[in-house]
């Protein structure tokens, strides 16, 4: 096997620069060096038997393209297989692996990738015999029959600050796809009658 610089093998292979090229290029590179500066080190144990007895594993072989990070040169040996990316939320994080994973434009699309996902399941419910029901589903019955509101009152909670734009945030827009619907279905009605 070629030497690869790679995290997923058991001996990890030497620096390529050494540690004071790399402090003089990098501001801050090697704080952590000396132990006396880490708090950690009680804990570590140097050499300790990680159990380890593979060079590289064998790799799981690809069934579409997968998002790649652009910090590494291939994907992980094993990784997970049971949501592959579709509709516009899939060609949301597929866009947002072109960014590092250092960049926020990185995390925030997939972020915004997870919310039209649940926009599309929500809207997929629509076309079953079981949509999903907001009143029961997310949990709202529950703020009045298990002390939710007394919880909140009273408490030095840390998300009292931000607990007021929860039920925009969520109510929103199961609101505003209701209002959507009564529209159509009065614009409808009056067409029948003219």
């Amino acid at each position: 096997m070629t030497e690869t610089a790679t995290p997923y093998v058991a001996s990890k292979s030497g620096l390529k620069e050494s540690a004071e090229a790399l402090r003089a290029r990098i501001p801050g590179w090697g704080a952590d060096l000396d132990p006396a500066d880490r708090p950690s080190y009680p804990r570590e144990q140097p050499g300790i038997e990680t159990g380890a007895r593979w060079d590289f594993p064998e790799r799981q072989p690809e069934k579409w393209p997968r998002e790649r990070s652009v910090e590494h040169a291939f994907l992980p040996p094993v990784f997970g297989t049971s949501t592959p990316p579709a509709g516009v939320s899939g060609a949301i994080r597929k866009y947002a692996y072109k960014y590092s994973e250092g960049r926020a434009a990185h995390w925030l699309l997939l972020v915004a990738a997870d919310r039209v996902d649940a926009f599309e399941h929500h809207l997929r419910s629509f076309a079953t015999l079981r949509p999903d029901n907001p009143i029961t589903e997310t949990g709202v019955l529950s703020e009045f029959t298990r002390g939710g509101v007394r919880s909140r009152v009273g408490q030095k909670r840390t998300d009292l600050s931000h607990q007021w734009m929860d039920p925009i945030i969520v109510g929103a827009p199961w609101v505003l796809a209701a209002g959507g619907l009564a529209a159509i279905l009065l614009r409808g009605l009056r067409k029948r009658r003219a």
